[in-house]
């Protein structure tokens, strides 16, 4: 039993991060068949991976290019900035207090909590009529909302062509397992220590892997959302994905706040 602990305020998160961090990679260290996976595989169409790769492909590209001003108004982002600011302006002191450090994260994680309940009513009430495919546009748009408002909670840009790109991988590091996923996030981690990726790929490319990665993790689910009424369970696998995405995601950004604070 320790008596004393001299660690500071920020080692004690940065090792409770890694926890979780472990934890959550460990989980994607290999990826199981469900049973409802393999009880669709037979019954999905040989052309619909394609038709969903460039459906994931179009709805990255329409939000990047058009609906970020439209997402920016489902939610107060001046607040949300002005709330950063006063976080970040408690967390900057030479010796931050851990509940300063935290209320950064807290911050992330309501907003985060609120698009997963969003996603579900979404996705349940359009498998409920049937829609599957035209969901990925809405499906995307809340995705890239959850990311835009965690990425404001910690002061960052997320126009930028870097950031972009760095919200790409975090959803492929989400959902991705075995050696693809450690790929990716040793990926997340050289950016985060060096500020910038080891590959030279171009914004379109990270779209293209990235809506692959989705389609292809998000088949079953989303040929099952194609029928009427049973689509519902179909639909309720956005949450499932929701989660894993807001989970990874909150552990990558607030990685790379306390990196900031560790290693300056």
């Amino acid at each position: 039993m320790k008596i004393f602990d001299f660690r500071t305020p920020l080692q004690k998160e940065w090792d409770k991060l890694e926890k979780q961090e472990t934890a959550f990679l460990n989980k994607k260290s290999t990826k199981q068949q469900s049973k409802l996976n393999a009880l669709l595989e037979e019954k999905v169409p040989a052309s619909l991976q394609s038709t969903l790769d460039n459906a994931f492909n179009k709805a990255f590209h329409t939000v990047f290019t058009r609906g970020t001003g439209i997402i920016e108004k489902t939610y107060n982002k001046e607040k949300a900035q002005e709330t950063a600011f006063i976080n970040h302006t408690l967390a900057a002191k030479a010796k931050p207090k851990r509940k300063a450090l935290k209320r950064v994260s807290k911050t992330a994680g309501r907003a985060a909590n609120a698009n997963l309940a969003v996603s579900t009513a979404a996705g349940v009430g359009l498998g409920v009529l049937g829609i599957g495919i035209p969901d990925i546009v809405l499906f995307v748009s809340l995705v890239l909302k959850n990311m835009y408002q965690i990425a404001t909670s910690y002061g960052i840009d997320y126009n930028k062509d870097k950031e972009r790109k760095f919200i790409l991988l975090v959803i492929q590091g989400a959902l991705t397992f075995g050696e693809q996923q450690q790929w990716i996030d040793q990926e997340i981690d050289y950016f985060i220590d060096y500020g910038h990726f080891r590959s030279e790929k171009g914004i379109d490319e990270y779209i293209n892997d990235c809506a692959k990665c989705m389609s292809g993790e998000l088949l079953y689910m989303k040929f099952l959302q194609g029928i009427p009424l049973v689509g519902a369970i179909g639909g309720a696998y956005d949450f499932v994905y929701m989660k894993q995405i807001n989970e990874y995601a909150r552990i990558k950004y607030y990685k790379r706040f306390l990196s900031e604070k560790m290693y300056r």
